[in-house]
């Protein structure tokens, strides 16, 4: 379940899907064709008077002469359908180009803001942010189906940068907080695995292809307002409504084996992905049991059958294609002693103890914080466990997640979570620990936010003092769904800001430099998802200039002065981290505009193939692991770079 490895098989997936789009489009023009040249067939017959319709007439239409005489009618029919699918597939594409946030509230969803004191979604904030932290992304919009009692959630978006956890209401009041665990990092595994963005296409796939049994169920159904009209035109109109739906559910029935060989292979993995997240079968496991018990309660009640593909479960009924394996099938690959008969037993148990399901909701969520806490996962200070981790942190980094956040103080968190503080905590965060550079950052802040704004900072600094490293990116994180929330014109003005603030003195450290590109570049994505690309194709060997950049500030970054045992020290890690790479390079490299240089070795490292992403990570990790000491700077220093380039490493300090 290598992050970089599952993020290559989403894109030859999406190829895949192009490719089957395009072969459906063909199949449902063929059987328009088809009927248009059965319905030449009768008419001719009866326009020459003839008392019946031989069956040689029937053959002879499709004759390779008959097809010559009406090509120019059926290429126009074709070209009809064609565009009537490609346009409706397209429009539904663009309808969504704001991201996972326009899937959620299509169906609903109500935004769970950060300041909730209801219970139920307090705790489901918490699970999300803890998961966001512990990964390495920015906290994703979250919803809740207020009006859905089954339980089932989903993850929607292009990429992190506009990504949204929704989950239903049922599965607040159902689950306890380790099946909640479960079923979040379910959902974070295909937002990782490059899930969200093939699921994306595939609405726009699935409508398109649906859109002519959608056509035709409109024209049966403005039929039933005219039954008792004397309308000439009523058998006709009955008629292109049952062709066209006929027509309509050709498409979708491959629709929906298009959903089902996409999701139900990617739903196995993002349930093992889920147990290595949390460590903890029974979270995930019990989650899928209470379906089951409650006799397969995941059916929404909304239409989900273009979001069908995306739920936790199964979100309708479906007698062919299921876009979900079936639960006892996921439940035995989760839990290998599993037997058939604890659903039943579950199931009277549940009976029993609906009256006390909050109750005992929150006696789960101390113990499996007790539980959490006392694992020790081990191997913290290895490269492969960072990368192995990539995309699904450990329970030890999600508790460390936890108490990070619960280690800030209240007011800075509260202040990271309103909207009208959210800006002045981000830029707060880029503060220089100079004196007198900092003055120059908040002049700069006065200029383009105002004074109120350059308050509203030192106002941070007097209550909180100087941000400390380790809480600067996740308070990022946890900002973000307000500074979402901001207009537009708004985060133009912080763009500008985060912008002065990182280039006021050349001698600017560099991973508030790093921090502030980071910032602009998630805040840009969040405004136009659908144009981010999270990889490309390029190879490592064209880019080994750009990586001896990166690895030599990352290098350099982990020693405090520039003695001569410093220098060393930062050779010999340099030295490490491309020789991971397969690069034998002496010397670091330096540059005195490294702030440019640094800039385009960026988006030249973004544009490498997943693969070769691997490559990069692992020569920053070794470089940072070199002296085997987890030194904060360095390691925050590492993830925004990553973050940089689109691989959310996850919080690399352990709870232990």
């Amino acid at each position: 379940m290598n992050f970089f490895h599952q993020q290559d098989k989403a894109r030859k997936q999406s190829r895949w899907l192009l490719f089957a789009f395009v072969a459906v489009t063909l199949l449902i023009v063929l059987v328009v064709d088809l009927i248009i040249l059965l319905i030449i067939s009768v008419q001719m017959p009866l326009l020459t008077d003839a008392l019946k319709i031989e069956p040689a007439g029937l053959i002879n239409v499709l004759s390779v002469e008959s097809l010559r005489q009406h090509i120019g009618l059926l290429s126009i029919s074709s070209a009809i359908i064609v565009s009537i699918i490609v346009i409706a597939s397209l429009g539904k594409i663009t309808s969504l180009r704001s991201g996972g946030a326009k899937v959620a509230t299509n169906l609903g969803g109500t935004l769970v803001s950060a300041d909730t004191r209801d219970p139920l979604k307090r705790r489901l904030y918490n699970v999300v942010e803890e998961i966001s932290i512990a990964s390495g992304t920015p906290v994703p919009d979250v919803f809740v189906l207020e009006n859905e009692r089954a339980i089932n959630a989903f993850a929607a978006g292009y990429g992190t940068a506009d990504a949204a956890v929704a989950v239903t209401q049922g599965t607040l009041e159902k689950l306890n907080r380790a099946e909640l665990q479960g079923v979040i990092a379910h959902e974070f595994s295909h937002i990782f695995n490059g899930d969200m963005r093939i699921n994306i296409r595939l609405m726009g796939v699935i409508f398109g292809i649906m859109v002519l049994a959608i056509i035709g169920r409109k024209f049966l159904h403005a039929n039933r307002y005219r039954r008792s009209s004397k309308d000439n035109n009523m058998g006709a109109i009955i008629a292109i409504g049952l062709t066209l739906a006929a027509i309509g559910y050709i498409g979708l029935f491959f629709a929906r084996w298009i959903k089902s060989a996409l999701s139900r292979q990617r739903e196995y993995l993002a349930d093992a992905s889920a147990v290595q997240f949390t460590r903890d079968p029974n979270g995930i496991g019990g989650a899928l049991k209470k379906i089951a018990a409650y006799n397969h309660q995941s059916y929404l009640q909304v239409d989900s059958e273009e979001v069908s593909h995306m739920l936790f479960a199964s979100g309708l009924k479906s007698f062919f294609f299921a876009t979900h394996p079936p639960l006892k099938q996921r439940i035995s690959r989760i839990e290998k002693d599993f037997k058939a008969n604890e659903i039943e037993v579950l199931a009277k148990r549940l009976k029993r103890q609906e009256k006390r399901e909050h109750w005992q909701a929150q006696q789960a969520e101390q113990e499996q914080a007790k539980n959490n806490t006392a694992k020790n996962q081990g191997g913290i200070l290895e490269v492969d466990t960072i990368l192995n981790d990539i995309g699904q942190p450990n329970t030890s980094r999600i508790v460390a997640a936890a108490l990070l956040t619960s280690s800030m103080s209240n007011s800075l968190k509260q202040a990271a979570h309103s909207t009208e503080w959210a800006p002045e905590v981000l830029l707060y965060c880029l503060l220089d620990s100079d004196d007198e550079l900092r003055e120059k950052q908040l002049l700069s802040v006065i200029q383009e936010m105002g004074d109120i704004s350059e308050g509203k900072i030192r106002h941070l600094i007097s209550a909180n003092g100087l941000v400390k490293v380790e809480e600067r990116l996740p308070l990022f994180e946890i900002a973000f769904p307000s500074l979402k929330r901001r207009p537009q014109e708004d985060t133009e003005r912080i763009l500008i800001s985060v912008d002065r603030m990182a280039l006021t003195d050349n001698k600017i450290d560099s991973f508030e430099y790093l921090l502030s590109r980071l910032i602009k570049q998630t805040l840009f994505e969040a405004h136009i998802p659908n144009r981010t690309r999270l990889h490309g194709s390029k190879k490592i060997k064209d880019c080994i200039d750009e990586l001896t950049l990166i690895v030599s500030i990352l290098a350099s970054h982990g020693q405090n002065s520039t003695s001569p045992q410093a220098l060393q020290y930062a050779q010999r890690a340099f030295k490490a981290g491309m020789s991971s790479a397969g690069i034998e390079h002496k010397n670091l490299t330096f540059t005195d505009k490294w702030q440019t240089k640094v800039d385009e070795a960026l988006i030249k490292l973004d544009r490498l193939a997943f693969n070769d992403k691997a490559v990069v990570v692992r020569a920053m990790a070794t470089t940072v692991l070199d002296d085997k000491k987890l030194v904060t700077e360095e390691q925050e220093m590492m993830r925004v770079i990553c973050g940089l380039i689109h691989v959310p490493v996850p919080y690399l300090q352990s709870a232990n």
